[in-house]
């Protein structure tokens, strides 16, 4: 093989921060290669330090991060990953960030507040990143933030096949936690094949600050009823609407979502909850410790291995999606 030959042929290397292992484990396990072994560091003083401890020189690297708690220090880990690949001459950088840190600030409200989730695409950019993998953007408009391409994955295929395997769809309705999520769960009608209902909030004049009213837009009276959102943060306003459907003579409630963030008193909501179970996946890691016993955790790893695998060989990510 002649030296230009050798310059020309690509070879996929896999990073992983700490946030996250078990996931990335379970990727490269797919993929059939390992985690580059690095050095990573946090100094007393809360830097960051990284070293690979292998060559990257040419390489086509993809960087796993999960943006958990602390959310700050997960994306500070990346950027210096993402530097040190870069200076190190890796040929392509491609960030798999299931979840995307401060996708919830992703336009102002107000005159002087920021757009952070641009911020972090610009941040992203200027460490190093020519590409980015994440799963369920909150919003849409954060794919035009990052100058260059951003695959955006959905969750909904690994979700819904568990559902379909696992409940009787001839009483069964989809239902929008809000207006704003009504796009969301029409793909869902769509692809299992049942009506939708919307849950429309209403706040009491009388009361500040408070969501006083859930009125039902559909009909969910002994019906198995499926609440389907992007994320699970606090748990307040999914555990409202399941409260909801119960008052409006849902049978049962299920609620099915892709990002289990589960801050603060998530878990003891979600266990005191009218849900029958609560089904996410792994884009975050979920502490064993967190004891929520109608928890579903379902795995993204084959997901984002099959996103790896097109984008390394210059394959279709639309084409994967479609296939779902």
């Amino acid at each position: 093989m002649s030296d230009l030959t050798k310059k020309d042929v690509k070879h996929l290397m896999l990073f992983a921060g700490r946030s996250h292992p078990q996931l990335a484990s379970q990727i490269a396990t797919i993929l059939g290669t390992d985690i580059v072994p690095a050095r990573m560091v946090t100094y007393a003083n809360s830097e960051i330090y990284v070293r690979y401890e292998e060559s990257v020189r040419g390489c086509d690297a993809f960087v796993i991060q999960a943006h958990c708690a602390p959310v700050n220090d997960q994306l500070m880990e990346m950027l210096v990953m993402l530097d040190a690949l870069k200076r190190a001459s890796a040929r392509r950088i491609t960030v798999v960030a299931p979840f995307y840190p401060y996708a919830r600030q992703d336009k102002k409200h107000a005159g002087r507040e920021p757009i952070s989730a641009r911020l972090v695409a610009d941040l992203l950019k200027v460490a190093g990143a020519d590409r980015i993998i994440s799963v369920d953007l909150h919003a849409d408009q954060i794919q035009g933030y990052f100058d260059g391409p951003l695959d955006h994955l959905y969750g909904l295929p690994v979700l819904a096949d568990y559902i379909a395997s696992n409940y009787a769809m001839e009483n069964f309705v989809v239902v929008s936690p809000d207006a704003g999520r009504v796009k969301t769960a029409d793909k869902w009608t769509d692809r299992l094949g049942c009506p939708l209902a919307i849950i429309h909030k209403r706040r009491d004049p009388s009361v500040a600050n408070t969501v006083a009213v859930h009125e039902v837009v559909g009909d969910v009276e002994g019906k198995t009823c499926l609440l389907v959102d992007d994320m699970i943060d606090t748990a307040g306003t999914i555990c409202l609407a399941a409260e909801a459907l119960k008052q409006h003579g849902a049978s049962k409630v299920i609620a099915a979502c892709t990002h289990a963030i589960l801050s603060g008193p998530a878990a003891d909501r979600l266990n005191r909850s009218a849900f029958e179970e609560v089904i996410v996946t792994n884009t975050l890691p979920i502490d064993p410790k967190v004891g929520i016993e109608k928890l579903t955790v379902l795995s993204i790893a084959p997901l984002l291995a099959k996103a790896i695998k097109a984008v390394f060989e210059d394959g279709s990510v639309a084409a994967l999606m479609n296939e779902q």
